[in-house]
């Protein structure tokens, strides 16, 4: 069966099936289900070019997506790349699918001259870790990885308004 890979933006007749399997992909990650307000979050990240995504289509099915987004690369002077989301729905995965979607994501990216493609992954997702070594990614050393998270109820002390 022929599998295409297609961009994917607001208007096109695949959204709400690429909608729907990123919420499937919200609750494999054990957030909880929550079909409209995961559309609404996904039509605004790309309608506001936050995001990019791509969508794998077999016989009219959203088979899997990929979500990217374009950076500044500002000590070289260019774009950078970084994989945000991949996801496969379950009954379509070892079939090449997830490999398509980062090919075609690796392919636009080298036409618009980015300097680099980025991912990042759990270091105990051993299939992912294969998958994207097999694909040409490399482990970064040197860095770490550093978060600064905020409770969405907190008010900013700065913020006397």
């Amino acid at each position: 069966m022929t599998t295409t890979i297609v961009p994917i933006g607001c208007t096109h007749p695949a959204f709400d099936q690429v909608a729907a399997l990123f919420d499937d992909y919200r609750v494999h990650y054990g957030q909880p289900s929550s079909p409209e307000i995961t559309r609404t979050w996904l039509h605004d990240q790309l309608a506001q070019h936050r995001l990019s995504a791509a969508a794998a289509i077999r016989a009219d099915d959203v088979c899997g997506f990929i979500t990217a987004m374009i950076m500044p690369a500002s000590l070289t002077l260019g774009t950078a790349w970084s994989i945000r989301d991949l996801y496969v729905a379950p009954r379509h995965r070892r079939s090449g699918i997830a490999n398509a979607l980062l090919e075609h994501t690796i392919h636009n990216a080298r036409s618009a001259g980015a300097r680099r493609v980025s991912l990042q992954t759990e270091t105990d997702n051993a299939p992912a870790l294969r998958l994207y070594t097999e694909v040409g990614f490399q482990p970064v050393t040197g860095l770490e990885l550093l978060n600064r998270s905020f409770d969405p109820t907190d008010q900013d002390p700065g913020d006397t308004a």
